[in-house]
């Protein structure tokens, strides 16, 4: 065994003597040759560090564990070796076999063999401390290097001994080919994650390229990139390469996979934003036609390096950086749940920082320009543009992140950076890391992500929030002000007349709002803000008519008015919601006290926990003066609730990903309060019956946990009583069925009954037994033997979304155990994929599917992900009960790790179902009737764009439609009737 083998090199905090292996470990090897495990046995009493590590990740890591099971004999092969050397031979190796094969599969098969072996290896060698930062990042993007050059080569190779490329032209590895493939993000700059998507761009020369007579450079590269993506994504029994995203080119909703030069410079000249040449700081030409990528990166150098020092990119980066956390109170940071790149503090803001004085100063100092974070945050520092304190801080935080981020997807090879939700995943976690408890290691995370978020903010402490109006914004009374049309023209008013006649009847006291003489005076100071603000939007037209039917429907301005003009970050903020959620703004109107709510530093903080929320509203309802008070009570706590989740959405403060819960956390609350109001009046008039239960059964997206804005309650009443004593007690007897079901009628009509505050909910109850035709209310027993004997599967599909929201625990115990008891049935998978197929060509049918931007009835959309969840829970949930979950993202979550669905597809379920639920709550909250790009403001866009995680529309349009396709194909595998054919396990 070499001197340096990576057994003898690991390090663990704890490496207590070895007697024997860790039950976890020793599960992992129950297959292997009985002289390989003693061999193994041997090994680990000898480097008793080397036994804790990988007890860790037997422990922690379901995707490193797989590896180890599925080959021990790899594994022991890597310990004996050094870790740099073993990866450099097996890169070798892996393109040896590739330059000398003419196989697909074969080639296929070699890619996904070396991208194993460096997982693992780099796995054990960043855990037990043998590899830094530096070697971890520079090996992992050394693999995705090699296996994306082999996999060009391959196909080009190929292509010319069809006849498709003059073959005398290709030199090695497809130099002069007229192909070339950029590396970008954190692949171009050798930095890549441990589960990394590779973000590349494809580029091809039809003058340089020597195509074959009759072949056309544009289909023909296209198809070549196509079958690169395929060699390198698809997944097989030896796993795949590496996720492609081609994302990053330009325009990518409307350009094929491969872009001409040509047309990728013009773009670039025409229209290239400051994200784009913050990304290009890091591309790199990794494949085919080096130099032709090389030479397009100098001619692109110009678009990227400005001469002059470019202070305006600030301006553009840091409005980046508010679009992810928009407006004041972004330092809440809460450790469950946290996006360790995305989140605030995190690896994205220590990349903003960097590349912000890059792109200010690298135009007049090439040594700027290196694309790796470290490098440049060093040479800034010695350059003089930052303090060194700063540079040793941040490297400091950017190393630790980037080891929390790594950690993260080894559990499951998912390109995750969200940390664990709960308390206990946490704390798993915290140990997978080293720490002792979730505390020790949330204290460690928190005071990084604090520092970076400090330094980031000092950096743009100089920089004027945005740019003052360039131009006069005057508004006499009497007649329009030239000059202020002029300006009005300037900002982007298509009709500067007619907005300058909005506002000047404002300032004259139009709208009863606005009439008082203090309200004017306020409002003239916050005009010009408010102009530019709504002008910023793309769309200045529509959003002044916005903020003028805002103004109108306002009851009163007192408070409203001095707050805008005290505080020019709700200015923004009001201009936001106006330019890109009307509904919101209507809502606000009615209620201008939610303004008190905005100014409170707490409200961007931590949204109210469920006990704070409840004990609020139980104050409310207890100090209404009647029964139309304490229904209206109700109905503006729930108003408020929504507004201020819904600005909590727009400003960046809640992910779109955690308002399903916040909305169906405050329906729940709302639906108890009520409940027990309406039980408290129905038995001062009819009194109670002995030993009688109800349940209200929430379904569907209530049930599921991912409520929008406008999302209506479906709702199943359950109850049960004594047979014996069926009749209530009180002044007007009631007999039990007859009782429960007037009872329910009065909690309807609590939920829905119009009132001068408005409408609280609309609730459907024909989820019910029997829909429409049965009672308002079941009794439980009757429920169970329907569910046996009459339920279609269609109602076992609903039932899967079942969840109790409001019962005594223990007939909300029965309840549940008679939901699971259904749904643990036994079923015959080929007749539950029928049903489920033909359902959904019912839907089609009826609803269409054929329009992408309908997210939850398009090819591809949130049916499809709920259908294959739900049959998955019909199916499985009998051997594997823990896959039972109202939630359709975790019910895939689970089937995933129980094996019970492919891993990647169940990575594009989780992906398209998180992407479709946040653009649903964003569409939900922002518009009343479809959505339709074309007619979209462009602060829409943009908020679509954030909520998608993507840097401008055009980028989240395209990956929007890839995931549909991809889901609609996971549909038909995954309700394939020839797979579908009996329990797989029976």
């Amino acid at each position: 065994m070499s001197a340096e083998a990576l057994v003898a090199r690991l390090r663990a905090a704890e490496a207590p003597a070895v007697r024997k292996l860790a039950p976890a470990l020793a599960e992992l090897l129950e297959d292997a040759p009985a002289d390989q495990r003693r061999s193994f046995t041997a090994l680990m009493k000898a480097h008793p560090a080397a036994h804790a590590v990988l007890a860790d990740v037997a422990t922690h890591s379901p995707f490193l564990s797989d590896l180890i099971r599925r080959d021990p004999a790899r594994l022991a092969g890597l310990l004996a070796a050094d870790p740099a050397e073993h990866l450099a031979q097996a890169r070798e190796a892996a393109l040896s076999l590739v330059g000398a094969s003419e196989d697909e599969d074969a080639v296929m098969a070699a890619l996904r063999r070396l991208r194993a072996e460096t997982a693992l290896t780099v796995a054990l060698a960043d855990i037990g401390e043998v590899f830094d930062l530096i070697a971890v990042t520079r090996e992992l993007t050394a693999g995705a290097d090699a296996a994306v050059r082999a996999a060009v080569a391959f196909l080009l190779r190929e292509a010319a001994g069809a006849g498709k490329l003059d073959p005398a032209a290709l030199g090695e590895d497809g130099a002069g080919a007229g192909y070339t493939v950029l590396a970008m993000g954190k692949h171009g700059a050798g930095e890549l994650n441990y589960s990394s998507d590779i973000d590349l761009i494809v580029l091809y020369d039809r003058e340089a390229a020597p195509l074959g007579e009759d072949v056309e450079a544009a289909p023909f590269f296209v198809r070549l990139t196509q079958r690169l993506v395929r060699l390198l994504q698809e997944r097989t029994a030896d796993g795949y390469v590496a996720r492609v995203d081609l994302r990053l080119r330009p325009d990518p909703a409307s350009t094929p996979v491969a872009l001409s030069l040509e047309g990728a410079l013009d773009y670039y000249e025409r229209e290239g934003a400051t994200w784009e040449r913050a990304a290009y700081i890091k591309a790199r030409p990794i494949a085919g036609d080096i130099a032709l990528g090389d030479a397009f990166l100098r001619q692109l150098s110009p678009f990227v390096w400005r001469r002059s020092l470019d202070y305006a990119a600030v301006a553009d980066v840091h409005a980046m950086k508010q679009d992810i956390h928009a407006f004041r109170g972004h330092e809440a940071i809460a450790v469950e749940g946290h996006n360790v790149k995305l989140g605030r503090g995190g690896i994205r803001e220590i990349e903003f920082f960097v590349q912000t004085q890059q792109l200010i100063a690298g135009g007049r100092d090439p040594r700027l320009r290196t694309p790796r974070t470290l490098e440049a945050l060093a040479m800034l520092a010695e350059t003089g543009w930052i303090d060194e304190t700063v540079r040793a801080e941040l490297d400091e935080a950017y190393h630790f992140l980037r080891r929390v981020e790594h950690r993260l997807q080894m559990v499951a090879d998912a390109q995750t950076h969200t940390l664990p939700e709960s308390a206990e995943a946490l704390a798993g976690f915290a140990a997978f890391m080293g720490y002792a408890d979730r505390d020790g290691f949330a204290a460690a995370l928190t005071r990084r992500l604090v520092t970076v978020q400090n330094d980031y903010s000092r950096l743009f402490e100089d920089v004027p929030p945005r740019a003052a109006v360039d131009g006069r914004l005057e508004f006499p009374t009497e007649a329009d002000d030239r000059e202020t049309l002029a300006t009005l023209l300037k900002l982007g008013f298509a009709n500067p007349r007619a907005a300058s006649a909005t506002v000047r009847g404002w300032l004259a006291g139009e709208h009863r709002a606005l009439r008082p003489a203090d309200v004017r005076q306020h409002l003239a100071a916050i005009v010009p803000p408010l102009i530019d603000a709504l002008a910023r939007g793309g769309a200045p037209d529509a959003a002044l008519n916005a903020a003028d039917l805002f103004f109108r429907e306002l009851p009163s301005a007192h408070r409203l008015l001095p707050a805008l003009a005290l505080h020019p970050d709700l200015v923004r903020l009001l201009a936001t919601i106006l330019g890109t959620a009307p509904r919101l703004g209507e809502m606000l109107a009615h209620r201008p006290s939610l303004i008190d709510a905005l100014l409170d530093p707490a409200f961007f903080g931590a949204l109210p926990d469920e006990e704070a929320l409840a004990a609020r509203l139980d104050a409310l309802l207890e100090a209404a003066e009647n029964e139309e008070d304490l229904l209206d009570q109700a109905r503006r706590f729930r108003q408020e609730q929504h507004v201020l989740i819904g600005v909590r959405i727009l400003s960046g403060t809640l992910p779109a990903a955690r308002a399903g819960e916040a909305f169906a956390r405050l329906a729940g609350i709302i639906i108890r309060a009520l409940l027990a109001v309406v039980e408290r009046r129905f038995r001062e008039a009819y009194g109670s019956i002995p030993g009688a239960e109800v349940a209200v059964l929430a379904m569907g997206k209530l049930g599921g946990r991912e409520m929008t804005a406008g999302s209506d309650l479906d709702l199943i009443v359950l109850y049960d009583f004594d047979p014996e004593h069926p009749e209530s007690d009180g002044p007007r007897s009631l007999e039990g069925g007859h009782y429960f079901a007037r009872f329910t009628q009065r909690l309807i009509s609590a939920l829905t009954t119009p009132t001068n505050a408005g409408q609280l909910y609309e609730v459907d109850l024909r989820l019910r037994p029997s829909g429409r035709s049965g009672p308002v209310a079941t009794s439980l027993p009757r429920f169970e033997v329907y569910q046996a004997e009459e339920a279609w599967t269609w109602e076992h599909m609903a039932l899967t979304r079942a969840r109790v929201v409001a019962a005594s625990p223990a007939f909300a115990a029965r309840v549940e155990t008679a939901i699971g008891a259904v749904l643990r049935r036994r079923r015959d998978p080929r007749r539950i994929a029928d049903d489920i197929r033909d359902m959904r060509a019912a839907i089609a049918e009826e609803k269409g599917e054929d329009e992408r931007w309908d997210l939850k009835y398009a090819r591809g959309g949130l049916i499809d992900i709920e259908f294959v969840a739900q049959y998955l829970v019909l199916v499985h949930a009998a051997r594997h009960p823990a896959i039972m979950d109202t939630s359709t993202l975790r019910v895939i979550e689970a089937a995933r790790a129980a094996g019970l669905i492919d891993a990647e597809d169940g990575q594009v379920l989780a992906e398209a179902c998180r992407l479709l639920h946040d653009l649903t709550q964003v569409l939900r909250l922002a518009l009343a009737g479809p959505f339709r790009p074309a007619e979209a403001s462009p602060a829409l866009r943009r908020l679509l764009a954030r909520a998608g995680g993507m840097p401008d529309f055009s980028t989240l349009e395209a990956r929007l439609f890839e995931i549909e396709d991809e889901v609609r194909a996971i549909f038909g595998r995954v309700l394939d009737p020839s797979s579908a054919c009996g329990d797989p396990e029976s």
